[in-house]
């Protein structure tokens, strides 16, 4: 046993000693649900179990045995507002008073719309339910337009649970990410895979013009976060245009870089634009947006509805509750109210801050890891420089001290995000609960050096 698998040891115990009750709920979870919990992702938290949330305000989480948590996870960005925000909140109090679903439109739907035009840059959108479901129709958008069927992602990226995006390079082929099963599909039949900020693989990958759409976050987010190398962003539009390939940007973290999200700030103009998770206030809700041009080519395929004909041809896309009244009135409110331009300087400047923190511990120690920023986001990684891909993230991830890191941070009173140690901000966080972070980094840093670890 390792000294590091010794530490997590104490803090695992310290874990349950001091969450009894959350602990006596999961194990009466177990006997109920398929992974212990309503979603398997919530059985992933390094304590050994997770803790059981009595309430959830701003920044802050109180769990049933009275703790208190600065929450930088926030629900994997779906609490990205913050969570119970006031102008969220009475949105979603007056449209339950209302109806909720009815499969048919609200006035508020006509704001919603012209906002994401404005905000985004492109014409059209469609909502659904999840990013996820977002992916698949923008996929299948992109498939029908150019008679296609290849998807091409990049390795180590997240999408949902689109199955093109299931997989990674393994010895230069299409492999299953993380062994997810292939669940019937012919992965190498519907995907390509190239590594993050490599041109000349794009390059050769599109060639054979087999491949309908690139769909990529701006920067990776999900594999520890991997910034974008100079040039590359602007290579992958033209060789997108070049070959007929549809390019589809996922905005579905990256959104907190800023109101109209990374591709706005920095110029892109993707084909399609895809967001979920935080876009509604956490209420399930995502949007796919299109350019005039894809929208013209899908037309010519799939009419606009005529009226007189009762089953008119469809997407495949969408689902009985997307777009639904309550999800459109706390998305007004989130685009109205909370994303706004003054608080998202405010969570920057906040993001900021903990990456200046971080940054002199691991400078005063001496220490070979670094820090990212994006926007409101923060990650701290155990690595001397920031990864230029996937296979970086694998030869050089040490998945032991993120889960030694991650159980500490439970114990002091810290959530990140359960898959890799990113920070992100949302309107109601303070400089206290940053301060709080560095003062809890620090006593991580102390542990490891008395224990011999650094």
């Amino acid at each position: 046993m390792t000294v590091i698998d010794r530490l997590l040891d104490r803090e695992q115990d310290r874990f349950k000693r001091e969450h009894p009750r959350s602990f006596a709920d999961w194990q009466e979870g177990q006997r109920h649900f398929l992974y212990g919990g309503p979603s398997h992702w919530m059985r992933r938290w390094a304590g050994g179990f997770p803790i059981y949330v009595d309430e959830a305000s701003g920044a802050h989480i109180r769990d049933v045995d009275g703790r208190d948590y600065v929450d930088f996870c926030l629900g994997d960005t779906g609490g990205m507002c913050g969570h119970a925000p006031e102008a969220v909140t009475n949105a979603a109090m007056r449209q339950l008073r209302r109806g909720v679903t009815t499969m048919l439109p609200t006035e508020d739907s006509l704001w919603v719309g012209a906002e994401l035009t404005r905000r985004f840059g492109l014409p059209y959108w469609t909502l659904t339910t999840s990013a996820t479901d977002a992916n698949r129709g923008a996929i299948r958008i992109a498939r029908m337009i150019t008679g296609r069927p290849k998807v091409l992602v990049f390795s180590g990226c997240y999408h949902g649970g689109v199955e093109e995006a299931h997989v990674e390079l393994r010895d230069g082929r299409v492999g299953m990410r993380n062994m997810i099963h292939p669940n019937g599909v012919d992965h190498s039949a519907v995907s390509k895979v190239v590594e993050f900020n490599d041109v000349e693989a794009l390059e050769r990958a599109l060639s054979d013009h087999d491949v309908a759409c690139v769909l990529t976050e701006p920067l990776m987010t999900n594999f520890g976060m991997i910034p974008v190398a100079d040039g590359f962003l602007e290579a992958l539009r033209d060789l997108t245009r070049r070959t007929g390939t549809v390019l589809i940007i996922d905005e579905t973290h990256t959104i907190s870089s800023g109101p109209g999200g990374y591709a706005r700030l920095n110029g892109l103009e993707p084909d399609m634009l895809v967001a979920g998770k935080a876009i509604a206030g956490g209420i399930p809700a995502g949007i796919f947006g299109v350019s005039q041009e894809i929208a013209e080519r899908l037309w010519v395929i799939v009419p606009k509805v005529d009226p007189r004909v009762r089953q008119s041809a469809h997407l495949g896309i969408g689902g009985t509750l997307a777009g639904n009244a309550l999800a459109i009135a706390t998305m007004r409110a989130v685009l109205e109210e909370v994303l706004t331009p003054e608080n998202f300087e405010r969570m920057i400047a906040n993001a900021s801050r903990l990456a200046e923190g971080a940054r002199a511990i691991i400078a005063e120690n001496r220490l070979p890891w670094h820090v990212t920023q994006i926007g409101a986001r923060v990650e701290i990684m155990f690595m001397p420089e920031p990864p230029r891909n996937g296979a970086d993230v694998i030869a050089a991830r040490r998945g032991d001290l993120e889960t030694l890191l991650h159980a500490f941070y439970m114990n002091e009173g810290i959530l990140v995000t359960p898959f890799h140690t990113m920070f992100l901000m949302c309107p109601p966080t303070t400089t206290e609960d940053v301060d709080r972070h560095t003062a809890v980094f620090g006593r991580f840093v102390a542990l490891l050096r008395e224990a011999g670890v650094v």
